[in-house]
């Protein structure tokens, strides 16, 4: 895991344990086959970020719940600031090449968000429908 220092964090009355990290985390459901597919054309695209299964990290100290994981795509900004779904995917976008870097922007533009943010929930629901999906990816959102 990448070299991170720790602070504390208030978040809903609860001392949580949160790190600083020096690069962001694209959290993923690496039982699902379409997002790991997925997840592997977007290594190809290189972003400055760590990419972990949510199976495969701690949750607690990346400041996410099992809820959060298994509903969506998580961006941890190295600030502890939690993005997801088709937010997730456009701060990954906006730490990659320049071209990726508009589409990420693009993505979070009035309007194109709203239906980004559907687009997303509908494959989420429907990636066991997908090439690449099996049951595992059925469990859970995306």
């Amino acid at each position: 895991m990448a070299r991170h220092t720790e602070k504390r964090a208030v978040a809903r009355g609860k001392n949580v344990h949160v790190s600083r990290r020096e690069r962001p985390v694209l959290v993923y459901d690496g039982d699902c086959a379409f997002c790991t597919r997925c997840v592997r054309v977007l290594e190809r695209i290189g972003p400055d970020a760590e990419i972990v299964a949510w199976q495969f990290t701690d949750l607690a100290e990346l400041g996410i719940t099992d809820e959060q994981a298994t509903d969506a795509v998580q961006w941890v900004q190295i600030d502890g600031t939690v993005r997801s779904g088709h937010e997730a995917i456009a701060a990954m976008l906006n730490t990659a090449g320049r071209i990726w870097r508009i589409i990420g922007r693009m993505v979070l533009v009035p309007g194109i968000s709203w239906m980004a943010a559907r687009v997303y929930r509908l494959v989420a629901r429907n990636r066991y429908r997908l090439p690449g999906g099996t049951s595992a990816c059925a469990g859970g959102g995306g």
